[in-house]
């Protein structure tokens, strides 16, 4: 951990207190709320140098620490994405901060568009695994072996068949599929929703895979969920658009609260 981490890591546990985290959470478009159910200490991203400064509405950009289902976690309500600055890495230090504070566990949520008909929107996918479509990646220009880090069972299967359980437990239907990742800002277009669904794709969005590689880098169990806002282009009649993304978040954020409040004491 540098400096910067080390001296982040200071301040939040002077303000929230000394005690190690257990999970981190990093929270997707709409789905900043989940941050308000913590018992905890929130502190603004402003107040943290080189965290993300707000750039995509929707989002909630405050570290929250303290207790949620009697886990201690820290929680991020907002993340920054490739599309705002042309930096895949652009979560590295937020990462390195929650690794700092004793996490060894990251949750990830997002907002996605979904790719199967079976899960139209407010529904909620566990990612089984990704595809990298941007082809960019946080770690290059990384010095040294630890950058060629394996993927193989990235989204651990132990901590997705915890959240597959705390989903059937609370009743709630939960799929598991493939993530695919564009780059973003603009939306696909249906012929790359058609090219990626071939590809095997069974959602798609503008985040988390880079988060992903760099919290196995930072030595992180991961899991993520996804909660369809949306059909892919060309496979319905909305108008796809941030502002429907938006208004459509909370339908699977609902869901999301359910499983990860039921699953924190397993994890």
């Amino acid at each position: 951990m540098d400096r910067a981490a080390s001296d982040l890591v200071r301040f939040i546990q002077d303000r929230a207190g000394a005690g190690p985290v257990r999970v981190g959470l990093i929270l997707g478009s709409g789905l900043g709320h989940l941050a308000e159910a913590i018992d905890g200490v929130p502190i603004p991203y402003d107040q943290l140098p080189g965290f993300p400064q707000p750039g995509v509405s929707g989002h909630s950009p405050q570290l929250t620490v303290g207790e949620l289902e009697g886990t201690r976690v820290a929680v991020l309500g907002g993340r920054a994405h490739y599309y705002e600055r042309g930096d895949a890495a652009a979560m590295r230090l937020p990462l390195e901060v929650l690794a700092g504070l004793g996490a060894e566990t990251l949750i990830l949520t997002n907002a996605a568009g979904s790719l199967d008909p079976a899960m139209p929107p407010g529904s909620v996918m566990a990612i089984r695994d990704h595809i990298n479509f941007s082809g960019l990646n946080p770690l290059i220009g990384e010095a040294g072996d630890a950058r060629f880090v394996p993927m193989a069972d990235a989204y651990d299967p132990a901590l997705r068949a915890t959240i597959l359980e705390a989903a059937q437990a609370t009743g709630t239907s939960c799929a598991e599929g493939v993530y695919a990742w564009f780059s973003g800002p603009s939306f696909e277009t249906p012929a790359e929703i058609r090219a990626i669904r071939t590809l095997g794709a069974d959602a798609v969005g503008m985040s988390t895979v880079p988060e992903v590689i760099l919290a196995r880098f930072l030595g992180l169990r991961v899991a993520a969920i996804s909660a369809m806002t949306n059909m892919g282009a060309g496979m319905s009649d909305e108008q796809l658009g941030h502002e429907h993304t938006k208004q459509m978040a909370p339908l699977g954020a609902r869901k999301l609260e359910a499983i990860l409040r039921a699953a924190l004491p397993a994890i």
